[in-house]
C-alpha cells in the first residue's frame, strides 16, 4: 500500500510545486486580501505539513518495495537492497534484513548481529520529514500569533461604540 502511495506522490510533487509558485505570485500581485499575511502563513503551514506527509509516504513506499523485493522471486535472498553497492565479503555474511516504517529504514543484518543501512536515501528522507514537520508547526504558531496581533490592533483602532443617539436635522433619530 505504501509503495502505491509513494508512486502516486511522485506524480503529485510537480502539481504541489506549481501550486506553491502560483500562491506566491498571487500574494505579490495587487488586489490581494487584506489579511494576506495571516492567510499565507496558514497556507504555508498546510503545504509544509503536506510535504512532510508526502516525503514520509515516499520513504515508507521505498521500504515496502525493498521488503517486497526481498521476499519474492528467485535471487531475492539476501535482499537485493542489501547486496547493491557493497563488497562481496559483506554479502557473504548477510543473514537477513529488518524493515521499519517509523522511522522508515531498511537495515541489513550480518551473521555477527550487526546491521548497516541498505541505502543512505532513508537518512535524507527522514531528515526532510522532520524539517517539514517542524517548519509546519512553526508556521502554524506564527499564523496564530499574527492573527491574534491583527485582531488586537483592529480592536485598538476602532472607537468604542457610544450610547448617545444622534438626531438628524429633520428630527429623525439616526447617524
Amino acid at each position: 500500500m505504501f509503495a502505491l502511495l509513494g508512486f502516486a506522490l511522485i506524480f503529485a510533487v510537480p502539481v504541489w510545486c506549481i501550486a506553491v509558485v502560483v500562491k506566491l505570485i498571487s500574494v505579490a500581485l495587487p488586489g490581494r486580501r487584506p489579511d494576506w499575511g495571516v492567510h499565507l502563513l496558514r497556507w504555508s503551514a498546510g503545504m509544509a505539513a503536506a510535504a512532510a506527509i508526502g516525503v514520509y509516504l515516499m520513504a515508507a513506499g521505498a521500504v515496502e518495495f525493498s521488503d517486497h523485493e526481498s521476499r519474492s522471486g528467485t535471487n531475492s535472498s539476501p535482499a537485493p537492497a542489501c547486496r547493491d553497492g557493497v563488497a562481496r565479503e559483506t554479502v557473504r555474511h548477510l543473514v537477513g534484513h529488518r524493515a521499519s516504517y517509523l522511522p522508515p529504514r531498511f537495515d541489513c543484518v550480518l551473521d555477527d548481529g550487526t546491521t548497516y543501512a541498505s541505502s543512505g536515501g532513508y537518512a535524507w528522507m527522514n531528515t526532510l520529514v522532520v524539517v517539514f514537520a517542524v517548519t509546519a508547526a512553526a508556521l502554524a504558531v506564527a499564523g496564530r500569533y499574527a492573527a491574534e496581533r491583527r485582531a488586537r490592533s483592529r480592536t485598538a483602532v476602532e472607537p468604542p461604540p457610544s450610547d448617545d443617539v444622534r438626531v438628524r436635522a429633520d428630527g429623525v433619530p439616526g447617524a
